[in-house]
């Protein structure tokens, strides 16, 4: 059994971290160009110099081992003896770090001090040298400290009988997790077709450290057919910690129900659910400053205990779990999940907890570790997702208004903040007159707003400043808002390369400048390095070589798709021949779209969805259909609606329903995935168009650089995606082995060869309808035939 490992920088921040929780200011470095720092001082070095050595060491305590490891950041050694350096980057001025800032960097460079000498016992000190890198200047301050072996020993001596504690705890939770899952059952009688196919193919993964693609149709189970084998790899100490990561919050329910399913069985696992911070922290909390917040005062005074009481009593961590606790022992909720899911063995997460350049969890991912394995969920999502992380854009529009909050008075004096805000605005000036004096209103170029960037990183600078001086009031809150937008704009602009694009849009008197990242694979590709391997998998994952090009896997991944296990007779799959939609043909079809859906709602008395490409659309069709036929109940999805709207929009689709009742909604919205409405709940499906995203400037900047990669611009910017919607809202309709029901595709577009080439394969028994009489005698032909058969 392989020793389980701690990192050198979490078990020093984890003892020697204390007082009061101060959050990080928001800095203007993002890894990415921490790392670029880190090389570029690394290679100023001489040739004696290496560069990110792996140091080690095995602690034994009450009888179980455990690896200390870490990669210092240099290592020196010559005939003049040893020299270990730790860099580290930041924005703020070195004098201005905190004692305890400074503790934690000199306490990491003592370990790695301590574990050099270890590894040479000819020495008998070794210089430790800080390095601190102000991003903001680029001014280097270097701090050097000579210490004996018996100093470091002690040292470390200290450091790890502080944790011996914790060490044992974490042993204990691995010997009680492990002995746990050896014997533990897949959770349900039998596996369904494919299920254990999936579920063998994810376990060779995680064995084999690869990097697996998924597309397993509805009904095959996938979140308990990845979870069952990745747990079971825990069990075999191939892995340590499992993150599951998903789009939306619907699916981390699924995910803390698949492991509830599992505990039933005997598992005993450490799981948690990361809340994001605005949704998390308690509302005293929202217009308190750290220094006068008291869950924040003194937390690491406190989080010990807390985390104590936590793991001893709880194995499914979720937010109403931390939220009892972190008011019980008086902790940041936030933080406090954080500081817990160090000792959990799966977490389950947001995307961006590993993908975002911005917000990604540094504390796991700060450097790669093959102890961590992703399973990503509904990983069609992750596109549009990435392209938004990596991503940003800045306006103008904001600077008057605060201006006129900025104006001195005499209870406020503001003249720095106003030449600032000038600043900016005069940038943006130049910029508008640059387009205006070539006569257009709209540029894009491949090069980063460099100007745009030097003026706001420079403001970004005063700001960070002049927040720290300020109390709450309107004026910070709108400074903050617009402060945080240029802090993006700022990191995402260090992210430069050849799959980004700049548009600059004046629009009247205001301009906005977006960094558009058309291709973000690469980055994609990069965050999963950062673990042993990943399993990403989805019900619609074709064609399969797209998703593993822009999802980064294309040169490292295997791919798996899966049969449906349901008959494909099931569902009747009627692509209409005689509809057009396109936006010339819109109007002049509209009365043959609402007489098909009529003669779908109509061949048998349910519950039925029909999807749009938008809410323009939807409000037209739904308008004429139901000025045409009254009598059959309507609802509409809405363009905002919080949970209980969207709960009580749900609610309506009951088994017993006495009459038709036909749901409008938009492809690609909040019902198009992640509903379940089994059995008579749903009935039947129709999807009017072929879901192409409306056309813009910035699809077209997608579309040609994908025709410059490998001449597939249409389909990989407006074919595939819209495709993948069509897929996910026809997957509303069988969910059960039981489940029967008819998918009405309403644009003879579907027919083409293009399109019938991405059909599924359970959509084999596809019919062409040529007419409206001929769809309604289908549609009452596979009624009567369902009829026939369920009575036999």
């Amino acid at each position: 059994m392989m020793a389980p490992k701690i990192g050198i920088r979490q078990l020093v921040e984890f003892v020697l971290r204390q007082g009061d929780l101060n959050e990080v200011k928001n800095s203007q470095n993002t890894a990415l160009n921490g790392a670029k720092i880190h090389r570029r001082l690394q290679s100023s070095r001489g040739e004696d110099y290496d560069s990110e050595v792996y140091l080690k060491k095995t602690v034994t305590m009450n009888g179980s081992d455990y690896v200390i490891s870490g990669r210092a950041d240099g290592i020196q050694l010559n005939d003049d003896g040893a020299l270990i350096e730790e860099i580290k980057t930041s924005d703020q001025a070195y004098d201005d770090l905190s004692d305890n800032t400074r503790t934690l960097y000199w306490g990491q460079v003592k370990v790695y001090g301590y574990l050099l000498l270890q590894e040479h016992p000819e020495l008998d000190k070794v210089t430790l040298q800080l390095t601190y890198f102000q991003v903001s200047t680029e001014k280097v301050t270097k701090e050097q400290k000579v210490l004996r072996r018996a100093e470091l020993d002690q040292f470390f001596k200290d450091l790890i009988t502080e944790y011996e504690y914790w060490l044992t705890l974490r042993a204990d939770l691995r010997k009680q997790r492990n002995a746990s899952i050896n014997d533990l059952p897949f959770p349900f009688p039998a596996f369904r077709p494919g299920q254990r196919e999936l579920a063998a193919a994810v376990y060779k993964t995680v064995r084999l450290n690869k990097r697996l693609f998924v597309e397993a149709p509805t009904g095959t189970g996938k979140t308990i057919s990845t979870l069952f084998p990745a747990v079971k790899a825990l069990g075999e100490d191939l892995i340590e910690r499992l993150f599951y990561l998903t789009a939306k919050q619907s699916t981390r329910h699924v995910a803390e129900e698949a492991i509830d399913l599992m505990k039933h069985d005997g598992l005993v696992i450490k799981s948690i659910t990361l809340t994001a911070k605005d949704q998390i922290r308690f509302p005293e909390e929202q217009d308190l400053l750290p220094e006068e917040n008291p869950f924040m005062i003194g937390y690491y005074d406190r989080l010990k205990p807390a985390l104590k009481d936590l793991l001893t009593h709880e194995n499914q961590i979720t937010r109403p779990v931390i939220e009892r606790y972190a008011r019980k022992h008086t902790v940041d909720p936030f933080e406090f999940s954080l500081d817990a899911s160090l000792f959990c063995d799966v977490i389950i997460c947001d995307y961006n907890y590993l993908f975002d350049p911005l917000v990604y969890l540094q504390r796991f991912f700060s450097e790669g570790d093959d102890d961590n394995f992703f399973l990503v969920d509904e990983a069609h999502n992750l596109v549009s997702r990435a392209r938004d992380m990596y991503s940003a854009a800045v306006s103008d529009q904001a600077i008057g208004s605060l201006l006129k909050l900025a104006r001195p008075d005499k209870t406020q004096p503001s003249d720095d903040l106003q030449q600032a805000l000038k600043k900016v605005r005069r940038s943006f000036t130049r910029i508008s007159q640059s387009l205006l004096d070539d006569g257009v209103t709209e540029q894009v170029t491949p090069d980063p707003p460099e100007p745009l960037l030097r003026t706001l990183r420079t403001f970004n600078e005063f700001v960070t400043d002049w927040m720290t001086q300020q109390k709450p009031s309107p004026l910070l809150d709108a400074v903050r808002d617009y402060f945080f937008a240029c802090l993006t704009f700022v990191k995402i602009g260090d992210l430069y390369d050849g799959s980004y694009q700049t548009r600059f849009v004046l629009d009247g008197h205001h301009l906005t400048v977006k960094e558009l990242c058309l291709d973000p694979s690469d980055f994609l590709d990069g965050s999963l390095k950062l673990g042993a391997g990943a399993v990403l998998f989805s019900a619609t994952l074709s064609p399969m070589a797209y998703y593993q090009r822009v999802l980064g896997g294309e040169a490292n991944s295997l791919a798996y798709q899966l049969p449906s296990p349901f008959p494909p007779k099931h569902q009747a799959i009627l692509v209409t021949q005689y509809v057009q939609t396109t936006y010339r043909e819109r109007e002049r079809n509209v009365d043959r779209i609402i007489q098909s859906l009529h003669a779908l709602v109509t061949g048998k008395t349910g519950n039925y969805l029909v999807f749009f490409p938008s809410y323009g659309y939807l409000s037209q069709i739904k308008s004429a259909f139901e000025q045409t036929y009254p009598d059959i109940a309507t609802t509409s999805q809405e363009s905002v609606m919080n949970a209980a709207a969207r709960q009580a929009f749900l609610d309506q689709f009951q088994a017993d329903n006495p009459s038709t009742l036909v749901g409008f909604c938009v492809l690609g919205g909040l019902f198009s995935e992640g509903i379940d409405l089994r059995g008579d709940r749903l009935i039947g499906v129709a999807v009017v168009s072929v879901g192409l995203p409306g056309l813009n400037p910035e699809t077209n900047l997608i579309r040609d650089y994908y025709d410059h990669q490998n001449g597939q611009g249409f389909a990989y910017a407006y074919q595939l995606p819209g495709m993948n919607n069509v897929l996910q809202a026809a997957g509303r309709l069988i969910r059960s082995s039981h489940d029967t029901g008819i998918i009405l595709l309403l644009d003879q577009r579907f027919a083409s060869q293009r399109y019938v080439d991405l059909f599924p394969s359970h959509w084999q028994y596809y019919q062409t309808i040529q007419s409206l009489p001929q769809l309604s005698a289908t549609i009452a032909n596979f009624w009567h035939q369902t009829k026939e058969e369920s009575t036999n």
